[in-house]
């Protein structure tokens, strides 16, 4: 990092992890930010969010609480060096297969579905409030990566920026949305498929033509009873998943066959 040492927020110098000044005492601190900060998702993988606190996380390492405060300013501050540990780092997208037009949009669609997968195996990742832009390493590689993908298109850099907020915003409503319904089934025993068929079969005594026509038309159509056993498992391959990506990714490319048509053609090398 180029920026001077001195210059640099502590926070940041943390989430960075960069060399800490020498304490003169002449023994390696036992604990770090980097061993704190794991600590820390594991618990959340393990018992959630609410488990992922500096009382647990001290206990987890038979440290006392207040010696975290070296290492971590406050429960806030855990909170974004955690969402930075658990991103990990972002998918190649300029390896992204496709036609050269369309190679942004399969870039996109990595970009989307890996953060999809980051929280999957993260379930507490997406209900952590977001503070403000990315400040992170990896959070800033997922950026840069977003930015990459983009990088072909005639979009200026508010609408390159705007096209990640969007895309970003879906895939973490998407995953929040999976979890509330199995929050909802909690006790039922059913799976979502399953859910999915009571639900159309239970209203279908209740929908009359005359009334709903359209959700008449719906229930009618064997839409809720189509899905097989199986098919919201994977979380990156489930139909409402794979066809609001979509949906998101058409509207991107309005935008991008939009500012290509106001640029003109590119020069022929």
């Amino acid at each position: 990092m180029s920026a001077d040492r001195d210059e640099v927020p502590a926070e940041l110098v943390r989430l960075w992890r960069l060399p800490a000044p020498a304490s003169g005492l002449g023994r390696p601190a036992a604990l770090d930010t980097e061993r704190v900060v794991r600590t820390g998702v594991e618990l959340a993988d393990r018992d959630g969010l609410p488990g992922a606190t500096l009382p647990r996380i001290a206990k987890e390492l038979g440290v006392s609480p207040m010696s975290l405060y070296r290492h971590v300013g406050s429960k806030d501050e855990l909170l974004v060096l955690m969402r930075d540990l658990a991103l990990g780092s972002p998918p190649d997208t300029a390896t992204a297969a496709g036609a050269a037009a369309e190679k942004w949009r399969a870039g996109l669609r990595q970009w989307a579905v890996a953060q999809r997968l980051v929280n999957h195996h993260h379930p507490w990742l997406p209900r952590l409030p977001i503070a403000g832009p990315p400040t992170g390493p990896h959070e800033i590689a997922w950026m840069e990566a977003g930015l990459g993908a983009l990088s072909g298109t005639e979009l200026d850099w508010a609408a390159k920026v705007g096209s990640l907020t969007l895309l970003s915003g879906y895939v973490r409503h998407a995953s929040l949305l999976v979890q509330e319904h199995a929050q909802g089934r909690s006790g039922t025993g059913l799976s979502q498929e399953e859910a999915e068929r009571a639900y159309a079969r239970s209203l279908a005594r209740l929908i009359t033509p005359e009334r709903f026509p359209q959700m008449a038309l719906l229930l009618s159509s064997g839409t809720f009873e189509a899905a097989p056993d199986g098919a919201y498992d994977d979380p990156v391959s489930d139909h409402d998943f794979v066809f609001g990506l979509e949906c998101v990714l058409d509207g991107i490319a309005v935008a991008v066959d939009r500012a290509r048509t106001a640029t003109g053609p590119r020069p022929t090398p």
